[in-house]
């Protein structure tokens, strides 16, 4: 059995269309692309890192006064977002497209 699914993963790996696939994806190597993985992936994580506990904090002050439905799903949705820091996964995946840009 494993001897099969590594045969399958081999065969995958060396197909022309998975590498057409991965060339496809990733970022061009300008102003756009570099700005896009900054902006999109590392920047969120580094902010959720500095000022996470700040930013729940607040949105938790928030809620506790009366506002709309949609104020209240804002601050709610800030709060599941800092509320457990930084994610390290996004951050890695962040830096790892970065280096993939530039090879």
């Amino acid at each position: 059995m494993r001897e099969k699914i590594k045969a399958k993963a081999k065969a995958i790996a060396s197909s022309p269309n998975t590498k057409k696939a991965l060339l496809s994806m990733k970022p061009e190597r300008n102003f756009w692309g570099i700005s896009g993985v900054v902006l999109f992936l590392i920047l969120p994580e580094i902010i959720a890192y500095i000022w996470g506990a700040d930013i729940t904090a607040y949105a938790n002050k928030e809620l506790l006064l009366t506002h709309s439905f949609v104020d209240t799903k804002y601050y709610e949705m800030l709060v599941m977002l800092f509320e457990d820091g930084m994610s390290y996964i996004n951050l890695l995946i962040g830096i790892v497209l970065l280096i993939w840009l530039f090879f």
